[in-house]
C-alpha cells in the first residue's frame, strides 16, 4: 500500500529542493523485478504516467539517461538516430550505478553523480503530472512534467514502443 510520507533526503530530493521543485512523495514496499508496474499498483497510479529512468550508453559507452513511460519499451534504434548515435544500449546494472551513483531500482535523474545528457519520451511531456523515482527503491516523486525540460534540461525524442 502506498504511504504519503516524507522520506529523508537523497540526491534527487535535495536537487528538487536546490532548484525550488515543488514535489509530492509516495513511498511503497520495493521488490525486485517489480518496477513501474509494482510502483503503479502499489501507489494507485496510472502506469503510463509512472515514469522510469534508463541509464543506457552509445558505442563509445558514453552514459545517457532516458526517460520512458512505464508501461513503454524504448526503440534504441530511434533514440541512437535522433541522438545522433550509430547504437545505443543499456548499461549494465554495475555501471548504471556507477553513471547515477542510485541502485538499480532506485535511480532518479535529479542528481546523478555524474553528469548526463537527459532525453524524454515527447508524449511525457503532455501529462497533468507523473511520477518518478526519487532516488531511493520504493520511492516516487510526484512533479509537473515540464520540469524535465525547463528545469532538467531533458530533449524531448520519439522512441517509445507499447508494451
Amino acid at each position: 500500500m502506498a504511504k504519503k510520507s516524507h522520506v529523508s533526503l537523497t540526491p534527487a530530493t535535495q536537487w528538487l529542493k536546490a532548484k525550488h521543485v515543488d514535489f509530492d512523495e509516495l513511498t511503497y514496499d520495493w521488490s525486485e523485478h517489480g518496477g513501474t508496474a509494482q510502483a503503479a499498483s502499489s501507489c494507485g497510479l496510472d502506469h503510463h504516467q509512472v515514469v522510469k529512468t534508463l541509464v543506457m550508453e552509445d558505442e563509445k559507452k558514453k552514459p545517457l539517461i532516458i526517460l520512458m513511460h512505464g508501461d513503454c519499451s524504448v526503440s534504441t534504434k530511434n533514440l541512437a538516430r535522433q541522438v545522433g548515435a550509430k547504437t545505443i544500449a543499456p548499461c549494465k546494472p554495475e555501471q548504471a550505478q556507477r553513471n547515477s551513483g542510485y541502485m538499480v531500482g532506485g535511480t532518479s535523474p535529479f542528481g546523478t553523480k555524474k553528469a548526463m545528457p537527459v532525453f524524454v519520451e515527447r508524449t511525457i511531456l503532455s501529462m497533468p503530472k507523473i511520477y518518478i523515482n526519487g532516488g531511493r527503491r520504493g520511492y516516487q516523486v510526484g512533479i509537473d512534467p515540464t520540469i524535465l525540460v525547463d528545469v532538467l534540461g531533458a530533449t524531448p525524442v520519439d522512441c517509445a514502443i507499447p508494451d
